[in-house]
């Protein structure tokens, strides 16, 4: 059994890496070696093994990796429906933002002694 990471705490390369394993666990649960997965994803061998490595690969590759092995649906869930969000719409009286702003940043008066009045 593998030991679990705390992706809100890991750096990218050991997400990557656990990513790698986990595919790689599911891909062997399944019985197809690296060359049929290749195969059927339109990828390398080579690039199932960077990827099982938890090598850099391309958002393209992963994508299609998922797709051959059945798992594209779970991209929904990464990210939330951003169409859901009930008090923005009323705030903005059912319309939808078009470009985000920063935060204004408070005017804060120029810093001076208390008993200093100016003059030098």
């Amino acid at each position: 059994m593998s030991q679990k990471i705390d992706y809100s705490l890991a750096p990218n390369e050991a997400i990557e890496a656990d990513l790698g394993r986990r595919l790689e666990e599911i891909r062997l649960g399944r019985n197809v070696n690296q060359t049929q997965l290749a195969r059927e994803a339109g990828v390398s061998r080579r690039t199932i093994t960077r990827l099982e490595n938890g090598g850099g690969v391309s958002l393209d590759t992963l994508i299609r990796v998922m797709r051959a092995l059945g798992l594209v649906t779970r991209f929904a869930a990464l990210l939330p429906d951003p169409s859901v969000r009930p008090m923005e719409r009323v705030r903005l009286k059912g319309r939808e933002r078009r470009r985000a702003r920063p935060q204004a940043k408070k005017a804060s008066a120029e810093w001076s002694w208390a008993d200093d009045d100016g003059d030098a």
